[in-house]
């Protein structure tokens, strides 16, 4: 499987240092979409703190790629969902970390949530 990020400078906004554009994915045999991932413990409770739900988010989608024998390397775009604007440095943050510094194609949307305990939510989309 080849990826390539695309993040033309002519025409259109430039791309950020953490940000491109588009992924091109070339030979995958297989797609995983992943739901939204919050921020919880295995028994279900929340984390504490934003910090806390941001770790174990990426902690539970390192779990469920690791289930169809997948890594944070085969994530192809991401999608965040934040129940307030405030988070947005924080999680692109904990992105950059998880990712190794890798740039995919991102969204963040702040919205609402059914449990006011859940701080962010993050969907992914992954190629092998």
């Amino acid at each position: 499987m080849e990826l390539k990020s695309h993040r033309p400078s002519v025409g259109v906004y430039p791309a950020t240092s953490d940000y491109a554009h588009a992924m091109e994915v070339r030979g995958a045999q297989r797609l995983l979409f992943v739901a939204g991932t919050m921020g919880l413990h295995p028994d279900g409770t929340p984390g504490a703190t934003l910090a806390e739900q941001l770790e174990l988010i990426w902690s539970n989608i390192r779990t469920i790629l690791a289930a169809a024998d997948m890594t944070v390397d085969n994530i192809v775009r991401l999608t965040s969902y934040l129940t307030d604007a405030a988070y947005a440095e924080a999680n692109a943050a904990a992105r950059v970390a998880a990712l190794g510094g890798r740039v995919v194609p991102t969204t963040a949307i702040v919205v609402q949530t059914l449990v006011n305990a859940w701080l962010v939510e993050i969907e992914v989309i992954a190629a092998a």
